[in-house]
């Protein structure tokens, strides 16, 4: 299905997505017009999904983020698929994830307070028809996202200067 050399593309665009595809053919040895061509059928596809990472906490905005593990009853014929199914529709739900172990699901989700979070929570979530339990973990600090280093090197230093 995917050739070395596509996995190799595949693997410079999710270091950098901002590489054109003249970049790309530099890098890859690649034709311009081959790279194109497979970046449009794997956009289609959603074997690649552009979308940006925003540092919140350097806006200034108000902005939470939680990670809710969800014990679900799962329906028969259809194991978990359907219920994950329903909760991605949420946009507040920002990952939806199968989990082993103690609980079935991980989502992470997205609000502007923890109130508002917990609303959802509580209001939207819980009450859901196969929802046994949930349990609400807040993110207090993102040190990195998605493979990128949100704290600048100069911050890490002087948090790290403790007195007895």
């Amino acid at each position: 299905m995917f050739s070395p050399e596509d996995h190799n593309l595949l693997s410079l665009i999710s270091e950098d997505s901002r590489l054109t595809p003249q970049e790309l053919a530099v890098q890859t040895g690649l034709s311009q017009e081959y790279i194109e061509k497979r970046i449009k059928q794997w956009v289609e596809d959603r074997v690649i999904v552009y979308r940006p990472l925003v540092n919140w906490e350097r806006t200034g905005e108000q902005y939470v983020s939680a990670l809710i593990e969800v014990k679900v009853i799962p329906q028969r014929g259809f194991g978990f698929d359907k219920i994950a199914k329903r909760l991605q529709k949420y946009p507040e739900i920002k990952a939806v994830y199968l989990m082993s172990g103690g609980f079935d699901l991980t989502l992470m989700i997205e609000g502007k307070t923890m109130q508002e979070v917990a609303l959802f929570v509580a209001e939207k979530l819980a009450p859901l028809e196969h929802i046994q339990s949930t349990a609400t973990h807040f993110v207090l600090r993102h040190y990195k996202q998605d493979g990128v280093e949100l704290m600048g090197e100069e911050e890490a230093l002087a948090r790290l200067v403790v007195t007895p």
